[in-house]
């Protein structure tokens, strides 16, 4: 998995309207506001789903019904569960030619520069419009060695004893937290991947999610199955514009990677101020295994997103990597959990934010080893950027250390953008903007490393269109 070097796009070639841009609602069917059981048993049989699924959902719905909202957190008030649309399908089937996908939902996704991105890098893509997939595809090459990449909703008709035995058994159980059993009640849509023993995707696999509709919530599921000595990277990328109207994101990952096998997961995420993202993504690692976590968050009004590793098998290893970017109006409360429930397992945790105009950002981490969980290592390394007075940055590390033979390091800085930086780069010709921009540029550069080259332009382009008009 090569690193290339990136440059940062020039400002001026900066298109806003791309991630903004929105298509008159053409829907097939939207279910009433509100969730009970009348909807989810409505989502079920639209689908067609075996009898196991709708049980499952209607099981997942009590334990919802019964959980408080969390208070924890940020504020989560004035979400209203019962304004939401659960469940929307566009007019349109899913289809394996890009040719053949609806017009309107073609231009959106033309604009976001998903087909330039197939043809270029990608050994697949899924491209997922409201509640249901609109496009997926994966190369013939790939899938004549058994690789499985398909839309989750088709995976559940026909690899069904494959997804029964992992979907919200181990990873994420149906009561793990509120949202997380809201999301196995209405759940629409989302990505089904195994790579069998031994085979090494060496082209990323792709899906795209875009909440076009005002109100509504989206719930894809992500199930990734990576087998012994297997290897895959998969890019998630989300996008929604703006609506006066709340809407909620609450989607689940789930990656099983098994015994010297490897998985690394990209999530650019660039929903609207509108939108609750409460996300939940979830990592069981064996023996000698290694799973690698990169992460964009902004754009979200609230988000509440901490992916985690549950280090199961000895050697195993994780990588977590991410940037969150909070501006007036913003509480990015992210981070990362690593469980070590086995000896020599080792985890690193770097953590970015930028605040500005107001904007909160909160790292939120919890470090964990378990009794007789010897020789594990880990490091959690926490950098704040402040961009102006009012912002804020918080830093919540929880370490639940059980055993003495152990390496553990934390720290965590913050920093402001200092005006000797923005005199020097000024006096070389640069505004205020851009001068900023660029050290900014520089600061998360350890995340934008990490990306393909597309994306890593991509994810600077979204920072220098939250950082406009910060300075001066």
């Amino acid at each position: 998995m090569s690193e290339p070097q990136v440059a940062t796009p020039d400002v001026a070639t900066i298109d806003r309207s791309r991630y903004d841009t929105r298509e008159p609602e053409r829907l097939r069917f939207r279910s009433t506001p509100g969730v009970n059981r009348r909807v989810v048993e409505e989502i079920s049989a639209r689908k067609n789903e075996p009898s196991w699924v709708l049980e499952k959902r209607l099981k997942a719905l009590a334990y919802f019904e019964a959980r408080p909202m969390p208070t924890w957190g940020p504020d989560l008030s004035k979400l209203n569960l019962d304004e939401i649309v659960y469940y929307a399908e566009p007019d349109g089937k899913e289809s394996r030619r890009w040719e053949d996908v609806p017009d309107d939902i073609r231009r959106t996704f033309d604009r976001l520069g998903i087909p330039e991105a197939e043809r270029s890098v990608l050994a697949g893509t899924g491209a997922q419009y409201e509640s249901v997939m609109a496009y997926h595809n994966l190369k013939e090459e790939w899938e004549k060695q058994g690789v499985i990449f398909e839309n989750f909703d088709t995976a559940i008709q026909k690899v069904p004893d494959l997804v029964k035995e992992y979907f919200m058994t181990r990873c994420v159980p149906l009561n793990d937290h509120k949202f997380a059993a809201l999301h196995a009640a209405v759940f629409s849509g989302g990505t089904f991947i195994y790579v069998p023993k031994g085979v090494k995707v060496t082209m990323p696999l792709q899906a795209y999610f875009r909440m076009n509709a005002a109100g509504l919530g989206q719930f894809e599921h992500t199930l990734i199955i990576v087998d012994e000595g297997a290897e895959v990277h998969y890019i998630e990328g989300c996008s929604a514009p703006r609506y006066d109207q709340s809407n909620l994101h609450a989607g689940c990952v789930e990656i099983y990677v098994k015994k010297g096998a490897r998985a690394r997961y990209t999530s650019i995420e660039n929903w609207s101020k509108n939108t609750y993202n409460l996300n939940t993504k979830r990592a069981i690692v064996e023996e000698d295994g290694v799973m690698e976590w990169i992460n964009g968050n902004l754009g979200s009004g609230v988000t509440m997103l901490y992916p985690s590793s549950m280090l199961k098998g000895k050697g195993a290893k994780t990588d977590f990597i991410g940037v969150a970017v909070a501006a007036e109006g913003q509480n990015q409360d992210t981070g990362s959990k690593a469980y070590h429930l086995a000896p020599h397992t080792s985890s690193t945790i770097i953590a970015k934010s930028i605040s500005k105009g107001g904007g909160i950002t909160t790292y939120r981490g919890l470090l964990k080893v378990n009794p007789g969980a010897v020789g594990c290592s880990s490091k959690v390394q926490c950098d704040a950027l402040l961009l102006d007075e009012r912002s804020v940055s918080n830093t919540i590390p929880y370490m639940e250390i059980k055993e003495h033979d152990t390496d553990i390091a934390h720290e965590a800085t913050v920093g402001k953008i200092g005006e000797d930086q923005l005199f020097y780069l000024q006096s070389r010709g640069l505004s205020g903007t851009q001068a900023a921009q660029l050290i900014v540029s520089g600061f998360i550069e350890p995340v934008v490393k990490k990306l393909p080259l597309e994306y890593a332009v991509e994810l600077n382009r979204l920072i220098e269109l939250e950082m406009e008009g910060s300075v001066g």
